[in-house]
């Protein structure tokens, strides 16, 4: 038995972290999957005034991803806080998100479709045929804006229903129905742009229906009700979740600036093969978003549990396993460079070819540092530091790029300046993160842990926890021993520090002794000690299947056979409160002494 190294915590994170990951990867894939699918049809059917309009409609996406990240960032961050202390809240929760988030997707439509008729889309591009394929690109792409933005609600809170496999087979099914209908209204219908837009509208919508089906059939444990909305959240939501959304939002701007000074100094060669790569690498980009997603779900619980510990592990995981991640598939860009590029380019000889394999050798050097400066936004934004989370994202959105690319690309007049200033952004963004918690401190921080400079409101010192992993029945015996060494050494009275070893080690004896035997799979019971004021907080978190012990409570208090399920009785009857929560596919039950 292991205490206080959190071997077993990080084992269990780790295995929760990368159980949840594919999931959020492939939401954050879906549209850039259709994108690959889209710009593969445009390239090789329609031809380079197709990529144009791709590119310029960019800004458009990540208005829009940033509109749904908004929601789904506040929504979940509220539900971390909800599912500890007010679950009853959740209901009104989900249906403000879904009420407010729809309403602002239907608008962002309509606003796309008269900016495409009266012509306001001469802005970003003024000769045809480019300004005629990027209206018709908007036309078909606005049908499905509301269903993209409802579906990525209903994703997060289906996720945290774990109806992991719903969301795959909605994902899946997103995919296969925009491929087919690209080759319809592309090679056999002859639509353009419209086709392709129209094409990806149609998955959106079969992929918010199938999703959907789930609430329609009334088998989740959360409901819509237009009566239960908490207006009170939609405020909240928005508070919480800009941070995780600036980002996005800046980069729209970004994209505005970059565009231009593409094609001004360029050309557009130049804006086609920048549509090209980023049509890949945007598939990948979701590796690195998919970990924040997780990450900021798992900071949200965290805090809202007040555990400092698991703060850090989830970082330290990201850090360690999600980086060597990242360096593999960075790696395999760089070497598929050329394979890659011929998707959409088969002539060498072609200024547009040449470019775009540097932007598969370049571009992608910038998402390990990304995955730094992403998570810890994440949790500056879940930790509440107004500062940082407001000024990193803005930065790494906006301000980097857009100050590199205004000096490198008028001077190198060649597309290895934007991937350049795409590289330099993340080291500039390191700088940020690191000036803040020097300030912060009044001491340049040494370690990361250091950098994170974990607020002290949230949870208790290392002096006032312990922690331990229990992996097999005979370890539980000494685990009440430990807890009441540990309450005597900080002066709560024997007869209290009795009682919290004596319930730590029924629970856990039950965890080991029927869940670590309910199938075949490795587990491990990560077990903490808290005191807080006058409180002696007991949670232990394992992840074998879900089981809530009040129900074996309810079953024991009907028996007639008084001496049956005695430990259980008396957990209850001792602990002031004892609560269960199945968070993310993790039993996690915790109890008041």
């Amino acid at each position: 038995m292991q205490a206080n190294k959190g071997s077993s915590e990080y084992r269990l994170l780790s295995g929760l972290f990368f159980k949840l990951l594919p999931y959020h990867v492939l939401l954050l894939a879906i549209s850039a999957i259709n994108g690959i699918v889209d710009s593969v049809y445009a390239s090789n059917v329609i031809g380079k005034s197709a990529m144009t309009a791709i590119g310029l409609f960019s800004p458009f996406n990540h208005f829009l991803y940033a509109a749904s990240m908004l929601f789904v960032s506040g929504t979940q961050m509220l539900y971390g806080r909800y599912l500890a202390k007010d679950r009853q809240n959740i209901n009104g929760l989900l249906s403000v998100n879904l009420v407010v988030s729809g309403g602002l997707a239907v608008l962002s439509a309509l606003l796309m479709v008269v900016a495409a008729m009266t012509g306001a889309t001469r802005v970003f591009i003024s000769k045809d045929p480019d300004l005629q394929m990027l209206n018709d690109y908007i036309f078909g792409q606005a049908i499905g804006i509301p269903a993209l933005v409802l579906g990525q609600q209903l994703f997060s809170f289906l996720s945290l229903e774990n109806q992991r496999k719903l969301t795959m087979v909605a994902s899946i099914a997103c995919l296969a129905v925009n491929t087919l209908f690209d080759h319809l209204f592309i090679v056999v219908f002859r639509m353009g742009t419209f086709g392709l837009g129209l094409s990806t509208s149609i998955s959106f919508l079969v992929f918010l229906g199938i999703q959907a089906s789930f609430y329609i059939r009334g088998k989740s444990e959360w409901k819509l009700s237009l009566r239960g909305c908490r207006w009170v959240d939609a405020g909240k939501i928005v508070t919480l979740g800009y941070p995780g959304a600036l980002s996005r939002f800046v980069e729209m701007f970004r994209c505005l600036i970059v565009n231009a000074l593409v094609l001004a100094y360029i050309g557009s060669d130049g804006m086609s093969s920048f549509a090209a790569s980023n049509s890949v690498l945007a598939v990948i980009w979701a590796v690195p978003f998919g970990m924040v997603a997780v990450s900021r779900m798992l900071f949200s619980i965290s805090i809202g549990e007040e555990d400092r510990r698991s703060l850090v592990t989830v970082f330290r995981i990201v850090l360690t396993r999600g980086m060597a991640m990242m360096a593999l598939i960075v790696a395999a860009l760089i070497f598929l460079a050329e394979p890659l590029t011929q998707m959409f380019y088969q002539d060498p000889s072609d200024p547009v070819y040449r470019m775009t394999v540097m932007g598969f050798r370049m571009l992608p050097l910038c998402m390990p540092l990304a995955v730094i400066s992403l998570d810890f936004a994440a949790y500056a934004q879940t930790a509440e530091k107004k500062v940082l989370s407001t000024v990193l994202p803005v930065v790494d959105g906006m301000v980097g790029v857009t100050l590199c690319s205004l000096i490198l690309i008028p001077s190198m007049k060649r597309m290895s300046a934007l991937y350049l200033a795409n590289i330099l952004n993340g080291v500039i963004c390191l700088a940020v993160i690191v000036i803040s918690a020097w300030i912060h401190r009044k001491e340049f921080p040494n370690t990361f842990e250091e950098c994170l400079d974990i607020p002290d409101d949230i949870g208790v010192g290392e002096e006032d926890r312990i922690d331990i992993s229990v992996t097999k029945i005979e370890e539980v015996m000494a685990v009440s021993r430990q807890i009441t060494a540990f309450c005597k050494e900080h002066g709560v009275d024997s007869r209290r520090g009795y009682f919290a070893g004596l319930c730590m080690e029924e629970m856990a004896g039950n965890v080991v002794e029927h869940g670590f035997k309910s199938d075949d799979k490795a587990h491990s019971a990560d077990i903490r000690v808290v005191l807080k004021g006058n409180e002696i907080i007991l949670r232990i978190r394992d992840n074998c299947k879900g089981f809530d012990p009040a129900i074996l409570y309810a079953k024991a208090t009907d028996e007639e056979d008084a001496g049956k399920n005695v430990g259980i009785k008396l957990v209850y009857r001792i602990a002031k409160d004892v609560s269960y929560q199945n968070l993310l596919g993790m039993n996690v039950l915790t109890m008041r002494i």
